[in-house]
């Protein structure tokens, strides 16, 4: 199983970025999708989640400016952060997790400078 990350880069304070993460391979089924995050010198955090056919779950640092969303039949979720601000620069990992276990991305970089 590899998950696959996308969107990441340098955008200006109060920008948006879409990231995507894909997943391969052998995966029976897919119950949880979600972000964490790590900034240098940090511990990763949790970002987003996304059961499937559930409610969205965010962290409380991000309510109302970063929203999870998922498309089952691309094995596919999404992460669109607006309002971004310079504490949000990080690299950004994708997991999920289902009958196999959990599983996790590579990460990309997000970077929020003037």
């Amino acid at each position: 199983v590899q998950l696959q990350a996308f969107g990441g880069g340098l955008v200006q304070p109060g920008g948006s970025l879409r990231l995507s993460c894909v997943v391969s391979g052998s995966i029976a089924t897919i119950n949880m999708m979600g972000w964490y995050r790590q900034a240098p010198g940090e511990q990763r955090e949790f970002v987003a989640s996304m059961m499937r056919g559930g409610t969205p779950n965010s962290a409380d640092s991000v309510k109302g400016r970063f929203t999870i969303s998922r498309d089952n039949a691309k094995n596919t979720v999404y992460l669109q952060m607006n309002s971004l601000e310079p504490e949000d620069t990080a690299v950004y990992y994708c997991y999920c997790s289902g009958s196999n276990g959990l599983y996790w991305g590579q990460g990309t970089q997000v970077t929020v400078s003037s």
